[in-house]
C-alpha cells in the first residue's frame, strides 16, 4: 500500500489541544486511556478469530489427510475408489465442504482488520483475496508443491483453492477420468465433487501454516489509531466488488455462473461478516473520532450501522429463500457502495483534521 499523508490538524484543533485548562488536559488523558482500552478490544476481537481460523484450518487439513489416505489406498484410481469405497469417499467430501464453510466466517469476520491494517494486509492476499499468476499485480506470493512433486505456481488464494476443489467448480483441481457420482444415482449434481487428493492435501497443509503464521503476527501487532482508521477507510468502500462477485456466483446466476468461487457460502454472508467487523472497529475507535466533532462521529457511526443492517437484510432474505436477479445485485451494490464511500470519506476527513495518517 502507498502512503497517503492526510492534512495536518487545523489551527483551531491545535489551539484547543494546547489549552492550559487543567480540566481539558484531564479530559484528554481520559480520552487517551479510553482509546487505548478500545484498541485493545479490537486486538482481542482479531485474536479470537485467528484462534478460530487456526482450529478450523487444522480440521480441514486433518480431513484432507484422511481423504488423501483413502485415495492412496486405491492407488489414486478414483473410479476404483468410488466402486470400492463410495460411502466413505462421499462422507469425507461432504465433511471437507463443511470444513470450508466453517472456516469462511472465521476469516471474513476479521477481514476488515487483517486486510485494512498495513502490517497484516499481505495475509488477506494469501488467504482470501489474491489472484493467480494470470494477474501479476494481484497474484499470491506463493506456489504449492504436492507430495507427488507437482508444482502449482501462484495458483490463487487459499480459500479459492480449497472451495473450488472440494465443490468441484475448478476441473483442474479435481480427479481426472471419472464422474463424481458420490451417491451412485447415475448423475452428477452440484455439490458432488471428487477433489484431487494430492492437490488438496498440499493446499490444506499450507493453508493451516498460513493461519498459524497470521495468529503469531496478530499477537505481536500493537494497534494504533492510524491502523483502526485505515481499516475503516480502506475496507468500507469495497461493496461494489463484493456485490459484483455475488451477481456472477451460483447464488444469483445459478448454473450460468461465471464465478467459480463463492459456492460454499453466499457472498452476501461475507459482506455482512466484513461489515460487522468494520462496525466493531468503528465502535472502539469512535472516541478518537469524536475528539474532532462528536456529532459527526455519532452520525458516521449511525450510517455504518445502517449499512450493516442493509447488508444483513439482503443476506437474511436470501437465506430465507428469496432469489435475487442480476439487476437486483447491481442495484443493491450501487446503493451499498454509495453509502460506503460516504462513510469512508467522513472518516478520512476526520483523520486529516486530527493529523492521523491513512495508508491506502
Amino acid at each position: 500500500m502507498k502512503l497517503i499523508t492526510i492534512l495536518a490538524a487545523s489551527a483551531a484543533v491545535a489551539l484547543a489541544a494546547c489549552g492550559d485548562d487543567d480540566k481539558t488536559q484531564d479530559a484528554g488523558k481520559s480520552t487517551s486511556t479510553e482509546a487505548a482500552s478500545s484498541l485493545s478490544a479490537i486486538k482481542g476481537y482479531l485474536l479470537e478469530h485467528t484462534t478460530r481460523l487456526v482450529k478450523d484450518t487444522g480440521t480441514l487439513r486433518a480431513d484432507a489427510d484422511a481423504y488423501y489416505a483413502l485415495a492412496e489406498s486405491a492407488d489414486f484410481d478414483y473410479k476404483r475408489l468410488l466402486d470400492e469405497q463410495r460411502e466413505q469417499t462421499a462422507g469425507l467430501v461432504t465433511k471437507l465442504q463443511a470444513d470450508m464453510q466453517a472456516a469462511n466466517p472465521a476469516y471474513e469476520e476479521m477481514e476488515g482488520v487483517v486486510a485494512g491494517v498495513p502490517s497484516l494486509a499481505d495475509y488477506d492476499v494469501i488467504i482470501d483475496a489474491g489472484s493467480d499468476a494470470s494477474d501479476p499485480e494481484s497474484a499470491v506470493p506463493f506456489s504449492i508443491e504436492t507430495k507427488a512433486g507437482k508444482e502449482y505456481k501462484q495458483p490463487g488464494n487459499f480459500f479459492a483453492l480449497v472451495e473450488t476443489s472440494v465443490f468441484g467448480t475448478e476441473p483442474k483441481y479435481t480427479a481426472k477420468g471419472v464422474e463424481a457420482d458420490l451417491n451412485g444415482d447415475g448423475e452428477v449434481k452440484f455439490p458432488e465433487a471428487l477433489p484431487d487428493a494430492d492437490f488438496l492435501q498440499a493446499v490444506a497443509t499450507d493453508f493451516e501454516k498460513q493461519a498459524i503464521s497470521l495468529d503469531a503476527d496478530a499477537k505481536k501487532w500493537e494497534p494504533t489509531n492510524a491502523d483502526a482508521l485505515t481499516a475503516i477507510v480502506v475496507m468500507t468502500p469495497t461493496m461494489s466488488e463484493y456485490f459484483g462477485a455475488w451477481k456472477n456466483s451460483r447464488f444469483v446466476a445459478g448454473d450460468k455462473a461465471t464465478e467459480k468461487g463463492f459456492v460454499g457460502a453466499s457472498r452476501t454472508q461475507d459482506i455482512a461478516d466484513i461489515l460487522g467487523g468494520i462496525a466493531l472497529i468503528y465502535d472502539n475507535v469512535e472516541p478518537v473520532i469524536a475528539g474532532d466533532d462528536p456529532e459527526q462521529a455519532k452520525q458516521t457511526g449511525t450510517e455504518l450501522k445502517q449499512l450493516l443492517a442493509f447488508a444483513e437484510k439482503v443476506r437474511d432474505e436470501e437465506a430465507d429463500g428469496k432469489r435475487f436477479t442480476a439487476s437486483d445485485a447491481d442495484t443493491l451494490g450501487t446503493e451499498a457502495q454509495r453509502r460506503a464511500e460516504a462513510i469512508a470519506g467522513q472518516v478520512s476527513q476526520t483523520a486529516g483534521k486530527l493529523g492521523i495518517e491513512i495508508e491506502s
